[in-house]
């Protein structure tokens, strides 16, 4: 017991000489107890002087800008993440646009292919049950033994057409995901490019110099120069 009050003591005793004058005072004379004075202490750091120091306020969204690195990673996670951090709403309709219509343009292209596929096996066996391509074709229109390789052709290239299509189609979505990741971390970095009124570029005329000669229709010339003011 007695090691803790003297360790309670010397803590006093460094309080008292971090503490103000006034109440450093009162502690002498008796008026503050020992035990009050990390209390005391506590309080006072919520003051300087004679002053409340000022309550932290929120975010101002006038100044904010946002990170670069924040911004990759979560257009990396959730396609349009990037953008509404950087508060570019406006930009959400275009990256969900072109996912949609990638998806679309990736399902019909698939279920095409699919079609002209199962088309180009029936046309190419002998077995006269199996005749989807016939949906394929024109009214009035059949498939006999003078037409059938020109149509066995047709198939197959409508086939191919399309799966690469599907594929293009596949790609497309992937680009429209990297667009959307690099428009997400260019943004954020542009962000504190000064772009103020003082910027502006001026083209006018001058005249240029080649050399030095005693004729000054020939060491001169007439051009146009170009002045950025920043």
């Amino acid at each position: 017991m007695n090691i803790v009050n003297h360790i309670k003591s010397l803590i006093a005793v460094a309080c008292m000489l971090l503490m103000p004058s006034p109440l450093l005072a009162q502690v002498a004379e008796g008026a503050i107890k020992a035990e009050e004075i990390l209390t005391k202490k506590d309080s006072i750091q919520l003051t300087k002087g004679d002053s409340v120091l000022p309550a932290r306020h929120g975010r101002d969204w006038a100044t904010w800008r946002p990170n670069a690195k924040r911004a990759l990673w979560l257009s990396l996670v959730l396609p349009g993440a990037g953008q509404i951090y950087n508060r570019k709403y406006w930009k959400l309709p275009i990256v969900y646009g072109g996912f949609v219509g990638c998806i679309y343009a990736m399902r019909w292209n698939n279920m095409m292919y699919k079609d002209y596929s199962q088309a180009y096996m029936d046309i190419m066996d002998d077995d006269a049950g199996t005749q989807s391509y016939n949906q394929f074709l024109h009214l009035g229109n059949t498939i006999d033994d003078s037409n059938k390789a020109r149509y066995q052709e047709i198939f197959k290239k409508r086939k191919d057409r399309y799966r690469r299509w599907r594929d293009l189609s596949l790609f497309a979505m992937i680009g429209v995901y990297a667009l959307s990741v690099i428009d997400a971390y260019v943004d954020a970095s542009l962000s504190e490019f000064d772009i103020s009124r003082d910027l502006s570029l001026r083209v006018e005329p001058t005249v240029i110099n080649h050399g030095e000669s005693r004729n000054p229709m020939k060491s001169s010339a007439v051009g146009l120069q170009c002045s950025l003011n920043f």
